[in-house]
């Protein structure tokens, strides 16, 4: 068991390593191509993030949910923990509940606050996804994800701006968040004037199934345990979903934005390949080689991930002289100087990441283990 949950941290531990990269490339320059995210339709290898850390919550789910001694305790722990992740996920949009204008300190006021956000829809998916898998046979479990994906793209077609389905504007998602929420909760690329919010509440609805297939890919582990036969049926599932999401593309298009349903079955395919073969090296094959690395990521995820998201924007907040932040400053002095273009935006971005796995092996070392 202890082996399987350091697998787990492992795979988690990746994620919010990549995570870390993609959320924090350095300014001067456009950003390296291949830690940007599809413009709109397609997929990059950075697309791949955010749903593998849903699918790493649910896997997760199918060790914990024993521990549970009755409903109500169940009840209790899911609802208190989705609430103060999305209570966090919020708090952190806030941040730093000022902003200059002028040269001045001025409020942030909470009727422009953004309401939904990555940690909000990890808390929601997490939420729903543990209701179902509590109270749902697997079967019925792999049912309701069937009945989420289609019933998301029949919503879409039929909610849509005709001929605009797909489209920022003209998705029913967006025009559902705005119907709810209001435009000054949503956001606002740059500033800019157009309200869209690629972690809306209708996709929240399919991004529960990342959730549930990690469960299942958990539960089926536990239950077949660390052999070949269960890797190699991870990687055939993950083989065919992959398929299936290529061919399904074709109608309905993969996009990380709008969370489609083919990019659903795509990533949910591609993380049962990754767990697979982290599963055969890991767990059968004994190869250790860059495991402690990971997990000081794996063990503190949550913490780590909030440290990298307020301490850029703190490091955007310091002015090393008027008008010029700490962040712009060392890009453009040190990193541009010595990495000119998207390469250093790289390295800045993984230099940014090994500040925070610092952190994290210093709490490591000291076992300190921030929990929900």
């Amino acid at each position: 068991m202890q082996e399987r949950f350091a697998t787990l941290d492992i795979f988690r531990g990746m994620t919010i390593c990549f995570m870390i990269i993609v959320n924090s490339p350095g300014s001067g320059a456009p950003q390296w191509a291949p830690l940007d995210h599809a413009a709109w339709f397609g997929f990059t290898p950075t697309d791949l993030v955010f749903p593998s850390f849903l699918f790493a919550v649910g896997n997760a789910l199918s060790f914990s949910k024993k521990k549970f001694e009755s409903d109500s305790s169940f009840l209790m722990k899911i609802f208190k923990r989705s609430a103060i992740i999305f209570l966090l996920g919020y708090l952190m949009y806030w941040f730093p509940f000022m902003h200059r204008d002028d040269g001045n300190w001025v409020f942030n006021e909470i009727s422009n606050t953004r309401i939904m956000g990555v940690l909000q829809r990890i808390a929601l998916c997490y939420l729903f996804g543990a209701l179902i898998v509590h109270y749902c046979s697997k079967k019925s479990a792999l049912i309701i994800s069937i009945a989420l994906l289609l019933g998301y793209w029949v919503f879409l077609l039929l909610f849509g701006e005709q001929g605009q389905e797909y489209t920022m504007l003209g998705n029913a998602g967006t025009r559902l968040d705005i119907f709810i929420l209001g435009d000054a909760h949503l956001y606002h690329d740059k500033g800019g004037p157009i309200a869209f919010d690629p972690e809306g509440l209708l996709s929240t609805l399919t991004g529960i199934v990342n959730v549930i297939g990690g469960y299942l890919a958990g539960a089926y582990i536990q239950e077949k345990g660390r052999n070949y036969e269960s890797v190699a049926k991870l990687l055939l599932v993950g083989a065919l979903l992959i398929f299936l999401s290529l061919f399904w593309g074709q109608f309905f298009p993969i996009a990380k934005k709008l969370w489609t349903s083919s990019f659903v079955l795509l990533t949910v395919g591609l993380d049962l390949v990754i767990i697979g073969v982290l599963i055969y090296f890991i767990e059968i094959k004994k190869i250790n080689f860059g495991n402690n690395f990971f997990l000081v990521f794996g063990r503190n995820s949550l913490a780590i991930y909030l440290l990298s998201e307020l301490l850029l924007v703190v490091f955007q907040l310091i002015w090393v002289k008027p008008g010029l932040s700490f962040y712009n400053w060392i890009n453009n002095v040190f990193y541009q100087a010595l990495f000119p273009g998207a390469f250093g935006t790289l390295v800045f971005a993984l230099s940014f990441m090994m500040v925070c796995w610092l952190v994290g092996y210093i709490m490591d070392k000291k076992k300190i283990y921030v929990k929900i």
